[in-house]
């Protein structure tokens, strides 16, 4: 829940489903909402108004929300001044379902109306029948000028750019948010440097395809170069790119400046090209290798992730070798794999037969990641015996004893809480790995 600071007013609990973008826009909405009198709630029971920011890349987290919905109703059993709102990707897409579904919901808001959230709750508490929807998509939005709310951190996150171009033939993100609209520099520039300001040291920079961010003659590179000259942020990171749209230049800053992680993630989604075709994924598999050999020779030490889907409608058991081959050859250090589902509303949904049978997919799946933590291991143990710089972020889950952090290469590091120095969230040190499974480094402190 963002951070809406302590003045007196209705308030409101954000309950945030899905990827950072939608965290991001949580606390975009809980920033307007506090420059309007709205305070944080702590919890449901003590909420005035409750917003459910949703995700609709799954069916099963829609599900999930209308799930949650169900059980929220409860409060305004309670309290029937309550309202109950749903905003984001799930909105825009199901709006009349919603409505459908869950009558007693008092707002339906898509991604690009939050600049209008405090009037549409204003709206909400005067109508007594049927719900507010706003869920109109806008190609000039950018919500600039903009604060959001953001608990104080280390790690902070900057949308740079908006909806998406591409139209992959699984994805039902641009229809959802619209076409790609970059944030003008300046803007992005503010934010950065107020997250320096308020002790952050590391920022995602976030956008559907973000290496194809453009604003007028600024384009990502540009912008790399302008952010790793704000003071007092030490990481810079980005998601997620699209292979086609990396550039010599923009190769050139990633080599360039420290500040820029040695970590990318970068999707492959199949290594077979007539499955990149039916995908309409703008690349062979030739150009994806191509591309990582230009990358790791710029950068040797550069980590990489990717997505991959099996069982995408028409993928032989030929199409789903060759995948399985390019993710042995290529070595990701870590890889997110996923069974095709079917989303309604997209080109495939509505012109490629889903007709690949379920226990087919989930036995591709199993090799998939059989292999992949093969590779994730060998790749974790090599780091044994070296020393790495760490950035601390807090208490390791499993015991209070040790203390976590992250490479600059994205790897999680494990060490213990040393019992004469005082460590906090955002110090840099030095740990000596000891040992590693596939998905964590185990150390202790350079003494």
């Amino acid at each position: 829940m963002p951070n809406l600071g302590h003045r007196p007013g209705r308030r409101v609990f954000i309950e945030t489903y899905g990827c950072q973008m939608n965290l991001a826009d949580s606390e975009l909405m809980g920033g307007i909402l506090g420059t309007q009198g709205y305070t944080a709630a702590p919890n449901h029971d003590e909420a005035d108004v409750i917003l459910i920011n949703t995700c609709a890349v799954r069916e099963r987290a829609e599900e999930r929300v209308f799930g949650r919905l169900s059980h929220l109703l409860q409060y305004k059993h309670a309290r029937p001044e309550v309202l109950l709102g749903v905003t984001g990707c799930m909105a825009e897409r199901l709006r009349e379902t919603i409505t459908e579904r869950a009558p007693y919901v008092d707002l339906v808001v898509g991604p690009d109306a939050y600049r209008r959230l405090p009037e549409l709750l204003a709206e909400a508490q005067t109508v007594d029948s049927d719900p507010v929807v706003d869920v109109k998509l806008d190609r000039e939005e950018t919500y600039r000028g903009l604060s959001p709310a953001r608990e104080p951190g280390i790690k902070g996150w900057i949308t740079v750019q908006r909806g998406c171009d591409k139209f992959c033939t699984f994805c039902i993100v641009p229809f959802v948010r619209g076409r790609e609209r970059g944030v003008a520099p300046d803007e992005i520039l503010r934010q950065a440097r107020d997250l320096a300001d308020r002790g952050y040291k590391e920022v995602t920079l976030l956008g559907q395809t973000v290496n194809s961010y453009r604003h007028e003659d600024t384009d990502f590179a540009d912008l790399l170069q302008l952010l790793v000259g704000v003071d007092g942020l030490e990481r810079i990171r980005f998601t997620s790119p699209y292979p086609t749209d990396f550039t010599p230049k923009l190769i050139e800053v990633m080599a360039g400046h420290d500040k820029i992680c040695n970590y990318l993630h970068l999707p492959l989604q199949s290594g077979s090209d007539s499955v990149l075709e039916a995908m309409k994924r703008l690349y062979t598999t030739g150009e994806f290798r191509d591309l990582v050999g230009q990358i790791r020779e710029a950068v040797p030490k550069m980590a990489m992730s990717t997505d991959i889907i099996v069982g995408f409608p028409g993928e032989t058991d030929e199409d789903f070798e060759a995948t399985l081959s390019m993710l042995q050859e290529i070595r990701f250090d870590f890889a997110y794999l996923f069974k095709y589902s079917e989303r309604d509303g997209t080109y495939a949904a509505r012109k490629l037969p889903d007709e690949i049978p379920e226990a087919v997919k989930k036995e591709r799946l199993k090799r998939l990641i059989e292999a992949q933590e093969e590779i994730s291991a060998e790749i974790f143990k090599a780091h044994v015996g070296q020393t790495m710089k760490v950035m601390v972020e807090g208490e390791s889950r499993r015991d209070e004893q040790d203390l976590c952090g992250r490479t600059d290469t994205f790897k999680t590091v494990v060490f213990p809480r040393p019992t004469t120095d005082h460590i906090k969230p955002g110090d840099f040190v030095e740990v000596i790995v000891e040992d590693a499974t596939s998905h964590t480094l185990l150390g202790r402190l350079v003494s």
